[in-house]
């Protein structure tokens, strides 16, 4: 297992205890267990459903090898790399050169690319990018943030429960100013624990995306050219899919202390540690 693969397990392992621990705080044994019921029903019809979702929401339009021969014979090129099944290949009528995967197991998986990528990138820039997102699809990344999501939730639901109930649950009393903490705090770390796992997929994404394609440089400069354009040309897109794509498509990502509520890491982190794929290390 690799070093990003440990981190996002042992962020998801955080983040089952933090709701386990707020859960027995804020709501005792019954109200962890209803906030735990209520997020898995939120959250799993966006999951078993994700592609036809997010697909439908940015008008994707499913393309045949004769439609787009060259974009779909290289998917199916690099997808045979990966050991995966041939996914749906989708165009996203959007300016702004982007890409991202989703659907639920590899086996009901889609690849989309915006208008604007295919114009922007050469051919092996876009096979870089192409092998990023057949290694979402291989690690099961929509499955991990859709269990992240889902404890995120809980968590939220948790701290909006304890208004109606008394700080500590049913079955011991509280500390009002405690509760009243954890009311504000936890939801807040619970989001932090959402963007970590999710830069640290990213990071892993390249990785394996480098060793699908074989070209740690291609995919950097593909990084590099993708967030010029994602700055240049304003996209249509929602803030709750927004880590789906392989560059944040919405403008103006903090740094800083603002960086820990990024859903991908910096672009230069990203090129640095493709850099040192491409030189062996």
């Amino acid at each position: 297992m690799t070093a990003n693969a440990l981190r996002s397990a042992g962020l998801m392992a955080v983040l089952i205890t933090l709701f386990a621990l707020i859960g027995q705080a804020l709501g005792g044994t019954n109200g962890l267990l209803i906030a735990f019921g209520v997020a898995v029903a939120l959250n799993f019809a966006s999951y078993w459903f994700s592609d036809r979702i997010v697909l439908r929401m940015y008008r994707g339009r499913e393309v045949s090898r004769a439609d787009a021969p060259q974009l779909y014979d290289m998917v199916d090129r690099l997808r045979q790399r990966a050991g995966l099944p041939m996914p749906r290949v989708v165009l996203i009528p959007s300016a702004q050169p982007n890409a991202f995967a989703t659907g639920r197991n590899p086996d009901h998986a889609a690849v989309a690319f915006t208008e604007g990528i295919l114009r922007a990138l050469p051919a092996d820039e876009l096979a870089g990018v192409t092998a990023h997102e057949l290694a979402h699809i291989k690690h099961r990344d929509i499955l991990t943030s859709s269990i992240a999501a889902t404890l995120g939730s809980a968590i939220t639901l948790l701290a909006r429960f304890a208004i109606f109930v008394p700080m500590g649950g049913n079955d011991r009393g509280g500390n009002a100013l405690q509760g009243l903490l954890l009311m504000i705090l936890a939801p807040l770390a619970a989001m932090l624990i959402q963007m970590a796992i999710s830069r640290a997929r990213e990071f892993e994404a390249d990785r394996g995306g480098a060793e699908i394609s074989g070209d740690p440089m291609a995919l950097a400069r593909a990084l590099v050219r993708l967030e010029r354009g994602a700055e240049a040309i304003p996209a249509e897109a929602s803030p709750s899919t927004s880590h789906m794509f392989i560059v944040n498509p919405l403008a103006g990502v903090g740094s800083g202390i603002a960086g820990l509520f990024r859903t991908h890491p910096p672009t230069d982190d990203r090129v640095a540690r493709l850099e040192a794929l491409a030189a062996g290390r």
